[in-house]
């Protein structure tokens, strides 16, 4: 599920007030820090970390382990470093020495991001097991999680706490609160068949209590569902037809089949998802359709996706090479899931971009020395490296940067929720 959340922004948009999304927002903007300031050499990405640093350094780790890449040892200590002593992680902390305290800003997501990347590394049981308990201790009465400690729940935070639950050998059906278990929570956002977008799932009803489909929650929702994280996991192609099935005992399965139906048809027509961002109408949203890649892959529907995927191979270098790591890490996520083989994704090597990206890896594969193209596409993603990861945790500096005192994931109840 990766993560790119383009419905954050809308929300943004919507609590101040309809104004257009800053600049910063957009697929092709980069943040206004000055381009002189250092970041720490450890992190992935050259741009400003401020909302997006352990997110992006999550998904770098992550997809590196997937194929066999060992990640830098001081890349890993930085995402240690991040942590505060209650468990909970925060976007970026510039000074990672100094204490945590009420001012700073940890949210469920980047916890949960974390613990999945440190999981899989192994060897961090310590500091996911503080994360996980901090975790646990913010669920809420409904069994799902907001962005921020006691936001309302949403779709997205649930699923990826749900990952990072499973991947910490948590069972996430176990973790109940109030009777209510986070499936609970995700079935309740889950947009009925004989409805308008129905087998999708809602970000979070509207103010009346309805719910609107919507494909970035959808494909988030799907991965939950099933009981996976962000890598998602290729699963047996089922053979049958997608299709929303109606029945009063609806379980997590059942949703996330129905999600992924909805995705079928979403990506039919132009093998891609349209972005929901102001101004973008009928542009393409690469992160969502890699994110729906790896949804279909992981309810046994990669043949459905297939598409989709050979359609980002052709036109993924623009936007990757603008939004650094984290979008590298997303198509490695998705190619993988997909069985498609991310070091000739398009005639490219996805891996070496990454690579390139961070800190020199403490070692590749064996099959990785010596390729032309790999060495080719590192240099050419060191010439690229920089691009900024536009992704949803930008949101949430602006909404609580203006005082409204909760999470951009949870605001984002909005009227283009619709994909």
């Amino acid at each position: 599920m990766i993560v790119r959340r383009s419905a954050a922004v809308l929300a943004v948009t919507a609590v101040i007030g309809g104004a257009t999304a800053p600049a910063a927002l957009a697929d092709d903007a980069s943040p206004s820090a000055s381009p002189s300031r250092a970041f720490p050499s450890a992190l992935y990405g050259s741009t400003d970390p401020t909302y997006d640093g352990v997110w992006r350094q999550s998904l770098a780790l992550l997809a590196q382990h997937t194929v066999g890449v060992r990640p830098a040892a001081k890349a890993v200590d930085w995402l240690t470093g991040q942590q505060c002593a209650s468990g909970a992680f925060a976007p970026y902390r510039a000074d990672a020495s100094a204490k945590c305290d009420a001012k700073t800003m940890v949210d469920t997501n980047n916890t949960a991001a974390a613990v999945q990347a440190l999981a899989a590394l192994g060897g961090h049981d310590a500091e996911t097991g503080r994360a996980v308990r901090w975790l646990k201790s913010v669920q809420n009465k409904d069994g799902g999680w907001g962005y921020t400690a006691g936001g309302a729940s949403d779709a997205n935070s649930t699923s990826v706490v749900i990952g990072a639950l499973a991947t910490a050998g948590d069972e996430p059906k176990k973790q109940v609160k109030n009777g209510k278990s986070p499936y609970d929570a995700l079935l309740a956002l889950a947009v009925p068949c004989d409805e308008k977008g129905g087998g999708a799932f809602a970000f979070q009803p509207d103010k009346k209590g309805a719910l609107a489909a919507n494909a970035d929650a959808t494909a988030a929702a799907v991965v939950g569902s099933l009981g996976k994280g962000l890598a998602g996991e290729a699963a047996r192609p089922s053979g049958s037809a997608p299709s929303c099935r109606k029945g009063d005992a609806l379980t997590p399965e059942r949703a996330a089949r129905n999600g992924a139906a909805y995705l079928v048809e979403a990506l039919a027509k132009d093998k891609y998802l349209k972005s929901a961002l102001p101004g973008a109408t009928d542009q393409p949203d690469y992160g969502n359709t890699a994110d729906a890649v790896l949804a279909l892959a992981t309810a046994g529907l990669g043949d459905r996706a297939a598409d989709a995927m050979r359609w980002l191979e052709g036109h993924f270098e623009q936007w990757a090479a603008k939004a650094g790591p984290a979008a590298y890490a997303q198509l490695i996520l998705a190619a993988d899931a997909e069985t498609f083989d991310p070091r000739d994704f398009g005639g490219h090597d996805l891996v070496a971009k990454l690579d390139a990206t961070g800190p020199r890896p403490a070692s590749v594969p064996a099959a990785e020395h010596g390729s032309d193209t790999a060495t080719k596409d590192a240099a050419q993603a060191e010439d690229d490296k920089g691009g900024l990861n536009v992704w949803w945790p930008v949101g949430v500096f602006v909404v609580v940067g203006i005082g409204i005192g909760i999470g951009f994931l949870l605001s984002r109840r909005t009227k283009r929720q619709q994909l």
